[in-house]
């Protein structure tokens, strides 16, 4: 699990593509600090496990179902991105809690500076539109938001200058794409009621009493 707080500004390596997958090599000095073989980083929001890792650099291979809910496959060398490690248990909840699990991706379509911050408007696919709601949260990027205006087809973020400064949002132009990650609970909220929630029977409702 991740919160969105983007911890490091890293940069994209090489990408070697094979077959319906890719490797990528990232540097991010920050994250590789400590990590190990097994290990998650959130590379744009996109929950990656680590092959290895040598001189502040990490190895991740990318299957092609990331490929292709993901703008991972926009990727090229030099390119810059957002790195969170997963956050410790015990810890503090800079952002909210969110899986690195991509659900799809949107479009930003434009930015609107004002004096201290900046309002960005982005494009969603219409599958997703329903579990955005005012004041909510949303993940663009890795980067956990609390979403100011809620369409059918978009959504407004105001990004302060320290996100600004230390993420990919604030490079990104309109026409760019961005990665996307809802809410997981308003997701269980609707799967369970589309199923018609019944009371636990048994012994199992037994021992949650």
């Amino acid at each position: 699990m991740f919160t969105g707080i983007v911890e490091e500004l890293g940069e994209v390596v090489a990408v070697e593509e094979r077959q319906d997958a890719a490797r990528f090599r990232l540097r991010g000095p920050l994250v590789t600090e400590g990590a190990r073989h097994g290990d998650s980083i959130a590379v744009n929001g996109v929950c990656l496990t680590v092959v290895d890792t040598a001189d502040g650099e990490f190895t991740a291979d990318v299957m092609a179902e990331t490929l292709q809910r993901s703008s991972l496959g926009a990727l090229t060398a030099g390119s810059r991105v957002n790195l969170e490690r997963p956050t410790a248990l015990g810890g503090r909840l800079g952002g909210h809690l969110v899986q690195g699990h991509v659900d799809g991706t949107g479009t930003l379509l434009a930015r609107t500076p004002a004096e201290h911050w900046e309002i960005v408007r982005v494009g969603i696919p219409g599958g997703l539109a329903r579990y955005v709601v005012e004041k909510g949260s949303i993940t663009v990027d890795g980067v956990s938001l609390t979403v100011v205006e809620a369409g059918e087809d978009f959504l407004t973020v105001s990004l302060i200058p320290t996100t600004l400064a230390l993420t990919t949002l604030g490079h990104k132009q309109p026409g760019d794409p961005v990665n996307l990650e809802v809410d997981v609970l308003a997701k269980y909220v609707e799967r369970l009621l589309a199923a018609g929630v019944t009371p636990l029977a048994g012994p199992t409702a037994e021992a949650a009493r």
